[in-house]
């Protein structure tokens, strides 16, 4: 038996759904017969792209299309498979024959991003002289790596990942047509998680359309998919928010434990966050959206306790800074921190600020990072969004800043951005900015395990990125 999405495919343009900015001009052309000799379909995965070529490429030459016809007129070529010159010179060679069948010989590239430089320029050779006869249709994810020589030299269509209530429509009569009983949290549930793509919507109704005869239910569909419950996910964000570690480490442990996987519950995680995005919840996000494999586990620990504490602390941090002040005998000291471990700034609905606060202590034994990096924000908020990138440490009057990549230290260089960071600073303080190569890699390292330690209740070592899970 042909799974859903096989079953479902479109056999004609006015089938496919969901892409009108696509098919409607090819049905007019078709309409007018008016055949160019390529066409570059662009879009992200599982949107479409290969059915319509299909589908094109037998309209253009009137053949009937089903999942079971091969015509020899119509050929499909793998661009990550034959990516080579040799591929294309035997395409080149073979396009010059005549179509058996059909009026045009229609080659399918997928994925011709693929095909190495010397194949494009033996590509772009034909597409500049086609026999009359021959039709290219190439589809791309990666639009930007094909030559602008060969784009430039065919229509070019831009598809589209399908929005939610298109999708939740579509899902809702396919499991009519296929009598599957399901509630429409849970079909709307398999429209989000399919992200757009009609594919991948139908093999996840495929999947989980066995799990009951009765009615399938949201939370069957939960389990199924191994996705963590939305009242887990909401737990952990707002625990961090308010800084509650034992809260998020305990919860990560019981989603573990049942068998949710680390990259499902980031991905969870990230699509919480931008369906509601608040100014504290960025460097979270920044963060989520970078942790990858190896050590999935730790990497999340690490993301959501580095900063949850901040914004609960502040206060005490601040009571224990003015006490400090007050201790003439206190020698001066280094401390290193992560930048995005202050307090995030909350849009203030009052004019910014051009001025900065002039209670800016400048001969401290410690320095008051938090009241640096809130008189940045009131100054430039683009100047804010780099500088919380970065690392930090104070010593005798000198702030080091150590940027983490190459483009926060270029920005951060320039000079109208540096004059922002002295008046942040009333211009007391030296400021030097390092390479990205400076940077207090072991002193950050050590602070984030003395403090997953702190949080799991014993000792974690720093062995390369053990997880502590």
């Amino acid at each position: 038996m042909k799974s859903l999405y096989r079953r479902y495919r479109p056999l004609r343009l006015e089938d496919v759904v969901g892409q009108p900015q696509v098919t409607e001009p090819l049905i007019k052309s078709l309409e007018q017969n008016r055949v160019s000799h390529a066409y570059l379909f662009i879009g992200p995965r599982g949107c479409g792209k290969t059915s319509v070529a299909r589908i094109l490429a037998h309209q253009i030459n009137g053949f009937d299309y089903s999942l079971e016809d091969d015509y020899v007129d119509i050929i499909e070529i793998d661009g990550a498979s034959n990516r080579g010159i040799d591929n294309i010179r035997d395409l080149r060679e073979k396009v010059a024959i005549s179509p058996t069948t059909g009026k045009y010989k229609v080659y399918i590239i997928d994925e011709v991003h693929m095909l190495t430089n010397e194949a494009f320029n033996a590509l772009l050779k034909t597409l500049e002289e086609p026999p009359s006869h021959a039709v290219f249709i190439m589809a791309t994810t990666d639009a930007h790596k094909v030559p602008v020589t060969i784009t430039s030299r065919a229509q070019t269509y831009t598809f589209r990942l399908a929005d939610h209530d298109l999708m939740l429509d579509f899902l809702k009569t396919v499991a009519k047509k296929e009598s599957i009983k399901i509630d429409d949290d849970a079909l709307s549930l398999i429209a989000k998680k399919g992200g757009g793509s009609f594919r991948d919507s139908l093999s996840l109704l495929d999947q989980i359309s066995t799990l009951s005869d009765k009615g399938i239910t949201k939370e069957q569909v939960i389990s199924a998919m191994g996705l963590p419950d939305d009242e887990k996910i909401t737990g952990i964000i707002n625990d961090y928010c308010s800084g509650n570690n034992e809260a998020i480490t305990r919860t990560l442990r019981e989603l573990f434990a049942s068998g949710i996987k680390p990259e499902t519950l980031v991905d969870e995680m990230i699509s919480t966050i931008m369906l509601g995005p608040k100014l504290e919840l960025m460097p979270l996000l920044s963060r989520l959206s970078e942790i990858k494999a190896p050590y999935v586990e730790a990497r999340l620990l690490v993301a959501l306790l580095s900063t949850s504490n901040t914004a609960a602390n502040t206060n005490s941090q601040n009571h224990n800074s003015s006490s400090q002040n007050h201790n003439s005998s206190s020698s001066t000291t280094s401390k290193t921190l992560n930048a995005a471990e202050t307090k995030e700034i909350q849009p203030s609905s009052q004019p910014r600020k051009k001025e900065p606060n002039n209670n800016q202590p400048t001969n401290s034994s410690s320095f008051d990072w938090n009241s640096f990096v809130n008189k940045v924000y009131e100054i430039s908020d683009a100047v804010y969004s780099q500088l919380i990138k970065t690392n930090y440490e104070y010593e005798n009057g000198v702030l080091h800043i150590y940027p983490g990549k190459k483009i926060v230290k270029t920005i951060l260089s320039l000079d109208n951005n540096k004059k922002i960071l002295y008046d942040a600073l009333n211009g007391d303080v030296k400021i030097t900015i390092h390479d990205v190569n400076d940077a207090p890699k072991k002193a950050k390292k050590d602070e984030i395990l003395d403090h997953i330690s702190d949080i799991m209740g014993g000792e974690v070592k720093n062995d390369g990125g053990k997880s502590p899970f």
